[in-house]
């Protein structure tokens, strides 16, 4: 039986496409135009030139080194976490122990200590190991505070890997360090997608760490890089846009790549 197209459903979407369609159109049509452009005819306007000024203009300002920094940064987020997290999640799951669970319990509590509240101290610690002002001071801190929750996702992502797969692995003679290569990292490749573009969000858009323990112009990175936009007179809109539509290139093509793990971890299949 033919169906009746739904036209309040084909209305409600089109202005649910309108929504969100508007601030990309006001965002990467500010990046091709001139200032004046902007200032004269409104941020809804259509262009009356095209100009990639404000692009160049973002790495002509420093913006590249900003941007080199930022990819050091998530790089190295991502490996601590991808090198720790796995490891630690495979223990958790398979052990029986009261102590593992306690250590995990006590791990979990980092979820519940905003950034915020230790800050003070972690400059004081940064600065004593000698790391103020350096990547690694911004590194490993951005690394810790994504471990807590990096470990709950992918421990719950191995969960769901069948108690009979480990068993048909142990009768074959498989080993524990066997199990988790073979069995265990395939099979929760949902979860590491996760883990990966969770890490990679916090330490891309990472600000407060940044701003805290690092100084020049050398070690900043692009959150800390979009300041440059701003001066007495005003704000660069066009510019300030340019830079930010380039900063979201990297996490945009992470997401694109893991896109189809990421949904299913986070429907808790693990990848199966």
């Amino acid at each position: 039986m033919r169906r009746r197209p739904h036209y309040l459903a084909g209305a409600g979407s089109l202005f649910w496409l309108f929504l969100v369609g508007l601030p990309l159109y006001v965002m990467l049509a500010a990046t091709v135009r001139t200032r004046q452009d902007y200032a004269e005819n409104g941020p809804v306007s259509i262009p009356d030139s095209f100009t990639l000024d404000n692009y160049t203009g973002a790495f002509d300002s420093g913006f590249g080194q900003y941007f080199f920094n930022t990819l050091v940064v998530t790089g190295c987020v991502i490996g601590i976490v991808l090198l720790l997290v796995p490891p630690l999640a495979y223990a958790i799951v398979r052990s029986r122990g009261r102590t593992t669970s306690a250590i995990f319990r006590l791990f979990l509590l980092g979820l519940a200590i905003p950034a915020q509240a230790v800050i003070v101290p972690m400059f004081y610690l940064i600065s004593e190991a000698g790391l103020y002002d350096n990547l690694l001071g911004v590194i490993l801190p951005t690394a810790a505070f994504c471990l807590p929750m990096s470990a709950l996702i992918l421990s719950g992502a191995m969960r769901d890997i069948s108690p009979e797969l480990y068993e048909a692995m142990a009768m074959d003679g498989a080993s524990p360090r066997r199990m988790f290569f073979q069995l265990v990292l395939p099979l929760s490749r949902g979860g590491l997608s996760t883990i990966v573009v969770f890490s990679a969000l916090q330490a891309w858009n990472g600000f407060l760490f940044p701003l805290v323990l690092t100084q020049s112009d050398s070690a900043k990175v692009v959150t800390l890089g979009l300041y440059n936009f701003q001066t007495e007179h005003g704000i660069d809109i066009p510019g300030l846009l340019g830079a930010v539509v380039l900063s979201m290139v990297p996490i945009l093509l992470v997401y694109l790549f893991a896109r189809r793990t990421l949904v299913q971890g986070l429907m808790g299949v693990g990848g199966k």
